[in-house]
């Protein structure tokens, strides 16, 4: 069994390297229409050099997943300021997308909470399919389908959830195919548990993203070890590894909230759970600390008798 790691966003040591550098509304709207296109492009610049940076270091460092910011390109899903943001960088994403190839690099976008199909308002569900057609352009600019993901939660309840997914399975028709052959789905620690999130994924034929921390958040009546199986086969669809989001909790009070590193005591029963199955998936670390709690889990891990480190970021069980 090969598990591989790979961390969100950020590289935690690298000097002022933040790809999601921001400009707010407020701020643009005070500018001259000059002066807007300028900042746009001057933050956007920032960022894809940053994640460039980043990239880097993950070569650098053999990681073989990483998660892109969502706010590489600042405003660019507001319907006042959307604007074209791959014509004046297509060499910069190009770059990204060069070093994604050669050295097999696994990339993925998670959306904000806002991107849900569950909404009983149109212009959520509107908003929704805007927001993922962004994270597919970026996807497409570098090259990066073949193995790239756009990963989001069910969504809300609204009091009712069989209606709410219901709806799901219906607004889900109005984003393009080929997007949705881009897209993931994630179990979340409120409402959608694994099974609810699985048989939504079977229905549609979507990947499943099993979120460890959210189960234990979440558990409800079910056991993990009988849904396992079923989740991984959910990635045949895509040819994909599965992959698994892996954090813990805060405390015991914010139990909900990510801690800044992972707690190898909370994750050893799924890393027991997995081994039993024996079959190769990926690991996204979520935790504060990023990359530098992926390095420290990796390490752990690696101390599990019988366990191998094979690269920076890969481990053989």
């Amino acid at each position: 069994m090969k598990i591989r790691f790979g961390y969100v966003a950020n590289a935690l040591g690298l000097w002022d390297a933040s790809p999601s550098k921001t400009l707010t509304f407020t701020r643009y709207k005070t500018l001259s229409k000059s002066e807007r296109m300028e900042k746009l492009k001057s933050v956007t610049a920032q960022n894809l050099q940053n994640a460039k940076r980043i990239l880097y270091y993950n070569i650098a460092h053999e990681i073989a997943l990483y998660r892109f910011s969502s706010t590489i390109v600042p405003l660019a899903t507001h319907p006042e300021a959307m604007w074209d943001f791959v014509t004046p960088f297509k060499i910069e994403w190009e770059e990204l997308g060069q070093l994604i190839q050669q050295f097999n690099i696994r990339p993925s976008f998670h959306p904000n909470q806002f991107t849900l199909f569950t909404s009983p308002r149109e212009e959520v569900t509107r908003n929704a399919v805007v927001n993922m057609k962004y994270h597919y352009k970026m996807l497409e600019v570098m090259n990066a389908l073949e193995n790239g993901i756009i990963n989001i939660h069910i969504g809300g309840a609204y009091g009712d959830k069989e209606s709410a997914l219901k709806r799901f399975h219906e607004n889900l028709k109005t984003l393009p195919v080929k997007i949705k052959k881009q897209m993931s789905l994630e179990n979340d620690d409120k409402t959608y548990n694994v099974e609810e999130t699985l048989i939504v994924c079977e229905k549609e034929n979507i990947p499943m993203v099993l979120d460890y921390h959210h189960y234990m958040a979440n558990v409800g009546e079910v056991i993990l070890s009988d849904y396992l199986p079923r989740i991984f086969n959910t990635w045949s669809s895509v040819s994909l590894v599965p992959k698994v989001h892996l954090s813990s909790p805060k405390t015991d009070q914010a139990f909900r909230s990510h801690a800044d590193f992972v707690s190898f005591d909370f994750i050893f029963p799924f890393l027991k759970m997995a081994k039993e199955l024996d079959r190769d998936f990926d690991i996204m670390i979520e935790a504060k600390q990023k990359n530098l709690a992926m390095l420290k889990l990796i390490e752990e891990v690696a101390s599990i008798r019988g366990v191998k480190r094979i690269s920076g970021s890969v481990l053989e069980w």
